[in-house]
């Protein structure tokens, strides 16, 4: 018998308050499980074996208003980064449109040079801290202070 992937409860969380906050929000770009293409290589979109099979990464779709306008998400994603920036030790890094910010350099943006340059949705990836831990972001555009 074949233990199924789970995302991790930080991840289930942060999607859950883009859900509540953005309900009608476009999907298409959403996903968690990692294709063919990541499974080829490193990928937080893979399950971890050595962790129950949990996987540490989201995509979530640029469009959080179904029509384009207004783009909150380069906004969405800085106030991600500046969570993780306050301490949020759930959050590993985050890329969106052509840029990377994480620990290794004070959570400052940085330009992304792998092969997606995640222009249609924003990538975050989290710390095995998010395994168990599904308390609430705080990130104004999602629900926070």
């Amino acid at each position: 018998m074949s233990i199924k992937p789970i995302l991790c409860k930080a991840g289930q969380q942060l999607r859950e308050q883009f859900d509540d906050s953005f309900p009608d929000r476009d999907r298409r770009s959403d996903g968690w499980i990692g294709d063919l293409r990541h499974s080829a290589r490193p990928s937080d979109h893979n399950p971890d074996p050595k962790a129950g099979m949990v996987v540490r990464a989201i995509d979530i779709d640029r469009d959080v208003y179904k029509s384009g306008k207004p783009d909150l998400m380069p906004d969405i994603a800085d106030q991600i980064r500046l969570a993780a920036k306050a301490g949020d030790k759930r959050i590993a890094y985050v890329i969106f449109a052509g840029r990377i910010a994480s620990s290794r350099m004070g959570w400052r943006w940085r330009k992304y040079s792998g092969s997606n340059p995640h222009n249609h949705h924003c990538h975050i990836s989290f710390t095995s801290q998010g395994d168990a831990d599904s308390s609430f972001f705080n990130i104004p555009l999602l629900g926070g202070k």
